[in-house]
């Protein structure tokens, strides 16, 4: 098999069957310095076209790793240049099959500026339609900055290579001793990868998750006809909330929660589900990661950390942008306490309490366990934030916990009269029935009914309008 082959061979495994139609076929590079000109450069090392998924329109561009190492030209720039106004135009998704060495050294200023084009449109093109990076092979320097203008990044897990600089460039490494390119290294420790899987894997991915997306930020033609029983009862809903993701699987349509960025700040979980039809993105607080096979392989404290509220608010922002209905599963008690997050947590969680405090979907909050204090107002539990609040029975909302209430406000007393005052302060100020009677959530609500009660109120929600400030944008 050929590299070409290979490079064609990527989209028809993303598209429907004989849908592809190519554009740009016979471009050739124009560029003459240093034998470039003597060089076969057929499509100029990327396909270009359009076709479907799931019979709806989107563009596709494949670079070619065997013509010139699949470098970025000026032709080759401007066939995804030109892919993007036709996405603009039709208000269709674009996917990028990235396989590339990078900008190309032969066309030097030439190079930089159709960069600079590719970037342009993908600027214009944020928040208007989707744009799905998948790093097949080597994806370094500029084009690692062209993938995180976009929306998603899947990568290839044994090929794909991610990164700003070489592994060998960074200060006291090698690629030996950390391979920061490697998509273990990427997902784990950086916010740019969404997902990561085999080349086998990956147009399952890659199909899935463009199901879950609308066309653009106008036409919601991701809402389809749901077979599940919107009223289907979810019994041991609460056995699971510690790993929302075994829980939002229990309410989704056909058990399907595409989670983003999981190995990224596991301890907020963010994706896609449909309720009853309709596309929801989630943000959730997790205290257990489980396997597949429902192992427990990590715990976490329920504390908001600074990469999780930057994880959380970057899919609130592109929920926002599309019109995609926005659900929080709350659980936390405060805020990680260890350097970073103290150098970084305030600002993180300005940027997730404005996110969802500027989004103008319908939102709302299921609190599932914990909500205390200014985390509770970071994951809208208290506040109008939310359109609609509901609760567990069993989970909490207040200051503080309970004992630590006690101890301050009996100080000095004996240990008996802290307890009475722990049980008094758990029963009027913490309970789900005291925040029922506050008015600080709309509904308490049964564990198993949970699925039936967010369907309800998302239909409810589904007319929102809401007036803001006139303003040209916030500066948070």
């Amino acid at each position: 098999m050929s590299v070409s082959s290979k490079a064609r061979q990527r989209i028809d495994a993303i598209l429907d069957d004989l849908s592809f139609v190519e554009i740009g076929a016979d471009v050739r590079a124009r560029a003459t310095d240093f034998g470039v000109s003597r060089a076969d450069t057929p499509s100029d090392g990327v396909i270009t076209g359009y076709g479907l998924i799931e019979s709806r329109l989107v563009y596709v561009y494949s670079q070619d790793v065997s013509v010139l190492n699949g470098s970025v030209g000026e032709m080759h720039a401007r066939k995804i240049a030109r892919l993007y106004d036709l996405a603009l135009k039709t208000g269709a998704p674009v996917i990028g099959l990235i396989d590339s060495s990078g900008m190309r050294l032969q066309e030097a200023t030439d190079a930089l500026s159709a960069l600079s084009l590719i970037a342009d449109k993908q600027t214009d093109a944020s928040g208007v339609i989707p744009q799905i990076s998948v790093v097949c092979g080597n994806c370094g320097g500029s084009m690692a900055i062209l993938c995180a203008l976009t929306d998603f990044v899947l990568m290839e897990q044994k090929d794909g290579r991610f990164f700003l600089n070489p592994p060998d460039a960074v200060s006291n490494n090698y690629r030996e001793k950390c391979d920061t390119s490697a998509s273990a290294f990427r997902s784990a420790k950086t916010p740019d990868i969404d997902l990561v899987c085999d080349e086998a894997s990956l147009p399952g991915q890659i199909r899935i998750l463009m199901s879950l997306l609308p066309s653009n930020n106008e036409d919601d033609d991701s809402f389809i006809t749901a077979d599940d029983d919107l009223n289907r009862e979810v019994s041991g809903i609460e056995k699971n909330c510690a790993d929302p993701a075994k829980a939002l699987s229990m309410i989704a349509d056909d058990a399907l929660f595409f989670e983003t960025k999981k190995a990224y700040a596991p301890e907020m979980a963010t994706g896609f589900l449909r309720l009853n039809g309709q596309t929801v993105a989630v943000i959730a607080n997790r205290s257990v990661l489980t396997d597949e096979e429902g192992k427990e392989t990590a715990r976490y404290e329920k504390r908001l950390s600074a990469a999780g509220c930057k994880k959380a608010a970057g899919m609130i922002r592109f929920a926002d942008a599309f019109g995609i209905p926005v659900l929080v599963f709350a659980d936390a008690e405060g805020f990680d306490a260890d350097m970073a997050d103290e150098m970084y947590g305030a600002s993180h969680a300005a940027s997730l309490l404005y996110a969802l405090k500027d989004a103008t979907v319908p939102k709302v909050t299921l609190t599932t366990g914990s909500a205390y204090g200014l985390a509770a107002i970071v994951m809208m539990s208290i506040g109008k934030g939310a359109d609609f609040k509901v609760m567990w029975p069993s989970s909490v909302i207040g200051t503080m916990r309970a004992e630590m209430a006690a101890k301050i406000l009996g100080e000095g007393k004996d240990a008996d009269a802290v307890k009475e005052i722990e049980a008094e302060y758990k029963k009027l100020q913490n309970s789900a029935s005291s925040a029922a009677a506050r008015g600080v959530v709309d509904e308490i609500i049964d564990p198993k009914d949970t699925r039936k009660y967010l369907i309800g109120a998302f239909e409810m929600l589904y007319s929102k309008r809401e007036d803001r400030p006139v303003k040209k944008h916030g500066a948070v």
